[in-house]
């Protein structure tokens, strides 16, 4: 009897142990209020909790040094990958640094703000890019608001900052792709956030798109990631702009 209660215990510690060393990786969500907006209401995911924190800590190791943010999705996250050339001949002298994650949606951009992501930093421009991956999830209308809370969000932890504000990409192959015409309301609205000085709207989205408005192939090549050669169109539409608040230095 006693050996059986000892095993018992010895039982019940390893599982309290397995499940308390495991807790980092899992947690319960969030559950979005009814009624609630999901694209303006900060989110998680687990899958990316360890990279979060590790990007932030990197990146206040540095805070000192960055003037310029890019922030987003995949397509920003990219940047250190099919983009990393362009990335390093246009933005290495400048400090910037890439808080993109692959997958995020704006929810998920407004929860990493909300950890103190770019606390103690002090950019001069941030370009942001957000909202691709809400198009499933949310109407133009949610998207929209997710995109300005994030805006609101960087204002207030980045006053001193001019938001470079970008257009979502176009998406799909063809011209007719229904998200295409989504993607585009969806700008129509964010476009409205701009005023010219603390929040600079651009819509480049054309100069990835053939004349009669087809995506190439070469340029992304599916149709929604850019390519080598769409990180260098991608940077030549911003440069005046980051020459503009960003000046290289001599």
């Amino acid at each position: 009897m006693k050996l059986q209660i000892v095993i018992t215990s010895l039982l019940v510690a390893a599982s309290a142990f397995a499940q308390n060393t495991a807790a980092p990786q899992s947690f319960a969500l969030p559950v979005v209020p009814p009624g609630t907006n999901s694209a303006a209401y900060a989110l998680p995911r687990q899958d990316w909790i360890q990279r979060v924190m590790a990007t932030n800590a990197r990146a206040h190791e540095v805070a000192g040094d960055i003037q310029l943010v890019f922030d987003g999705d995949s397509i920003t996250d990219f940047w250190q990958g099919i983009g990393k050339q362009v990335w390093a001949e246009r933005y290495g002298n400048l400090h910037a640094f890439d808080f993109g994650i692959s997958g995020d949606r704006t929810q998920n951009v407004l929860w990493r703000l909300g950890q103190g992501q770019v606390d103690g930093i002090h950019p001069k421009l941030i370009a942001l890019m957000i909202g691709t991956n809400n198009m499933w999830s949310n109407s133009v209308e949610e998207i929209a608001e997710g995109v300005k809370a994030i805006v609101q969000e960087y204002q207030k932890r980045c006053p001193e900052a001019v938001i470079l504000l970008q257009a979502i990409f176009p998406r799909g192959e063809k011209a007719s792709d229904p998200l295409r015409a989504k993607v585009k309301a969806a700008n129509e609205i964010i476009s409205k956030l701009g005023d010219g000085k603390k929040i600079v709207y651009i819509d480049f989205g054309a100069k990835f798109l053939d004349a009669e408005g087809n995506m190439p192939r070469e340029i992304m090549p599916d149709f929604l990631h850019p390519s080598a050669q769409g990180y260098q169109i991608w940077a030549d539409a911003i440069q005046p702009l980051i020459d503009q608040y960003c000046p290289a230095k001599p």
